[in-house]
């Protein structure tokens, strides 16, 4: 059984959290001899409606969110500021955790940062840190 992907971790949380979402990422097989797979907009891996933000614009990833964040900054750069000029964004990344301190069980747990505009800087601020 393969484990499940990074998206579909997401998509479990996001719903249990009460959203209504879909994945907006595709893959395309007619690019390059395997194919690949191609975001909305450069970023956008999956749009959800929530109670409280209306829509919302997802970035899911795996361990690698140092990378993710910079491409949001850098490489997807004008496209996330006009995004985040009319919607709200997150950057979703999952890692193991220990379940407990000093043990050894590991469980998924998501990293979770919400993307903003400031003048004309993108900020990204993790969830749970000042």
């Amino acid at each position: 059984m393969s484990s499940m992907t990074p998206t579909q971790r997401t998509l479990r949380a996001m719903r249990e959290q009460g959203r209504l979402c879909g994945i907006v990422e595709r893959f395309n097989a007619h690019v390059g001899p395997y194919g690949i797979r191609q975001d909305l907009f450069g970023f956008i891996d999956i749009i959800a409606i929530d109670p409280v933000h209306g829509i919302v614009a997802v970035q899911s990833c795996g361990q690698s969110f140092g990378d993710h964040v910079k491409k949001l900054k850098e490489e997807r750069n004008e496209a996330v500021f006009e995004w985040c000029k009319h919607a709200h964004c997150e950057l979703w990344g999952w890692r193991k955790v220990k379940l407990h301190r000093g043990g050894k069980v590991m469980r998924w747990a998501p990293r979770i940062a919400d993307i903003t505009i400031y003048g004309q800087d993108i900020i990204i601020k993790e969830r749970g840190k000042a």
